[in-house]
C-alpha cells in the first residue's frame, strides 16, 4: 500500500536563462521521496505537448507516477541572486477539476498537495483529497496570483482552503504576506493545526500544539536551491506519518534537503 501521495502539476522551468528543465512539488518531491525510500505515488499533470519533454525526467527518479492531462502548462523564469529570486509566470493552466484522478489515491493516507497558485484547487477537491487523510498544503497556493506575469505575493488566509489543511508550509515570505509575521500568535491565526516555516539557511519554525520551535538548518552551499521547500514539505509529511514529532520531523527534512543540494553539488 503507498502510505503517501504527492499531488501537483509539472512545470516547465528556465532558471538563470539555462534550458528549460522539469519543475514542481511533483518533480523535487520525489527526490526526496526516493532518499526516504517510502512507497508513494505522484499524481501530475502537464499539457500533452510537453509530456515527452517532461515526464519521462519525472519517472526516471524511481517513484510511480500517474500523468493527468491538463489545457496547458505552468511555465516560469526564474533568476537568482543568492537567496533571492525573481520569478515570472509565463503560462499557467486552470483549477484541478474532479475526476477519475481522484481514484488513483485509493488507500493513500497521507497527501502532499503541491500548490502553485490561488484556485488551483478549488475547495471542493480538497474536500475529497482531506476525505479520511492527514492534507499538506504548500501556501503558495493563498499567495500567488493565478495569472501571468511576475509574481507579487498577495493575499489572505481562505478559510474554505484551511479548513481541509492538517499542515500549512509556508516561507518565511508568504508568512508575512498571510498573517503580518511568524511570531507564534500570527500562524496561530491561520486556524491550521500545524505550521512549518521555512526559512532558507536560517532552518525552519514549526508551530505545533500551541508552541513555537526553531529548528536550525545544515550548512549547505549551492547556488540553485530550486525546489527545496518542495522537498523539505513531502520529507516532513512522511516523517509526521511515521510517528516522529513535529520538531523531530523538521530536523529529518532538514537532512532530506541538505542531501539532496549536496548531491545537486556533485
Amino acid at each position: 500500500m503507498r502510505a503517501v501521495a504527492v499531488v501537483g502539476s509539472l512545470t516547465s522551468d528556465v532558471v538563470d536563462g539555462r534550458p528549460p528543465r522539469p519543475g514542481g512539488a511533483p518533480f523535487y518531491a520525489a527526490g526526496a521521496l526516493r532518499l526516504l525510500g517510502r512507497p508513494a505515488l505522484i499524481v501530475t499533470r502537464c499539457a500533452e505537448s510537453d509530456r515527452p519533454a517532461l515526464l519521462p525526467r519525472l519517472v526516471a527518479q524511481g517513484v510511480p507516477v500517474e500523468w493527468v492531462p491538463s489545457s496547458a502548462t505552468f511555465r516560469y523564469r526564474l533568476d537568482y541572486r543568492g537567496e533571492e529570486r525573481s520569478l515570472v509566470v509565463e503560462e499557467a493552466p486552470g483549477p484541478w477539476q474532479p475526476g477519475p484522478w481522484l481514484e488513483l489515491l485509493h488507500g493513500v493516507r497521507w497527501i502532499h498537495v503541491g500548490a502553485l497558485a490561488r484556485g488551483e484547487f478549488p475547495p471542493a477537491v480538497l474536500a475529497v483529497l482531506a476525505r479520511g487523510r492527514l492534507l499538506s498544503y504548500d501556501a503558495q497556493g493563498l499567495v500567488r496570483p493565478e495569472a501571468t506575469g511576475p509574481v507579487t505575493l498577495a493575499g489572505a488566509p481562505d478559510a474554505e482552503v484551511l479548513r481541509h489543511v492538517a499542515i500549512l508550509k509556508l516561507a518565511e515570505e508568504e508568512a508575512r504576506v498571510l498573517v503580518g509575521g511568524t511570531d507564534r500568535a500570527a500562524l496561530a491565526s491561520l486556524g491550521v493545526r500545524e505550521v512549518v516555516v521555512t526559512r532558507g539557511e536560517r532552518g525552519s519554525l514549526v508551530l505545533a500544539d500551541g508552541e513555537v520551535e526553531d529548528v536550525p538548518a545544515l550548512p549547505v552551499r549551492t547556488a540553485d536551491p530550486t525546489g527545496a521547500g518542495d522537498a523539505f514539505a513531502v520529507a516532513y509529511l512522511v516523517s509526521r506519518g511515521a510517528g516522529l514529532r513535529p520538531a523531530a520531523s523538521a530536523r529529518r527534512a532538514t537532512a532530506v534537503v541538505a542531501e539532496l543540494l549536496v548531491r545537486r553539488t556533485r
